[in-house]
């Protein structure tokens, strides 16, 4: 009977990393809006920026149409593009992991959306856990409220956007309904949807 081959030094490391890794609790607020749009969410502690960009996109309802930007440590992480140069540079997310960060002592971070409509997120780590048996590791777990439309022209704008919509008799009544897509109800949210999608997503 042929012997197994002992595992490699790099396979033992996989192995041990996934039997020690660690979820990190996160809540996620969206600033300067009301109601107040807020998420928590569990993910893999080896996540990189990148990755964890896409989670935040469908866990708030974005729908990663424009260009977004991270702010940690007073330093930006996020594609840096040699076509559009900075002042400032620009950290590659692609190769940034949170783990890292947290183990350096980052307790909150903001995440940016949009630089037009300027969505600032604040993101706070909560919480280090390990994963519970036969529980995705990438899970929301609590949140409340809709994510406002895309382009509406941020945070003031969608004030007005929210007057107009419950005011029929609001001079732009009519037309925010229409351009929103008949309707648009800013408390809802729905946790089986988004764990439905996040479910897809390999850690």
């Amino acid at each position: 009977m042929a012997s197994r081959r002992p595992a490699t030094p790099r396979a033992v490391a996989r192995r041990v990393a996934a039997l020690t890794r660690a979820q990190v609790q996160l809540r996620i607020e969206l600033q300067r809006v009301k109601p107040l749009v807020w998420r928590r969410v569990l993910v893999p502690d080896n996540v990189t920026l990148a990755k964890l960009h896409g989670i935040l996109q469908w866990v708030m309802g974005w729908s990663n149409s424009h260009l977004h930007e991270y702010e940690i440590a007073r330093q930006r992480y996020g594609v840096p593009d040699d076509e559009f140069p900075s002042d400032e540079p620009v950290n590659d997310e692609r190769r940034v992991r949170l783990r890292p960060l947290i183990d350096d002592g980052l307790r909150r971070f903001t995440y940016l959306y949009d630089f037009g409509d300027g969505w600032e997120h604040t993101l706070t780590i909560e919480d280090l856990v390990m994963p519970k048996p036969r529980t995705p590791l990438v899970v929301c777990t609590a949140g409340e409220n809709a994510c406002p439309p895309e382009d509406v022209g941020g945070p003031h704008a969608y004030s007005e956007f929210l007057v107009a919509i419950k005011n029929p008799a609001h001079e732009e009544h009519a037309d925010m309904l229409r351009w929103v897509g008949g309707a648009f109800d800013p408390a809802a949210f729905s946790l089986t949807d988004v764990n439905d999608y996040l479910s897809t997503i390999k850690a």
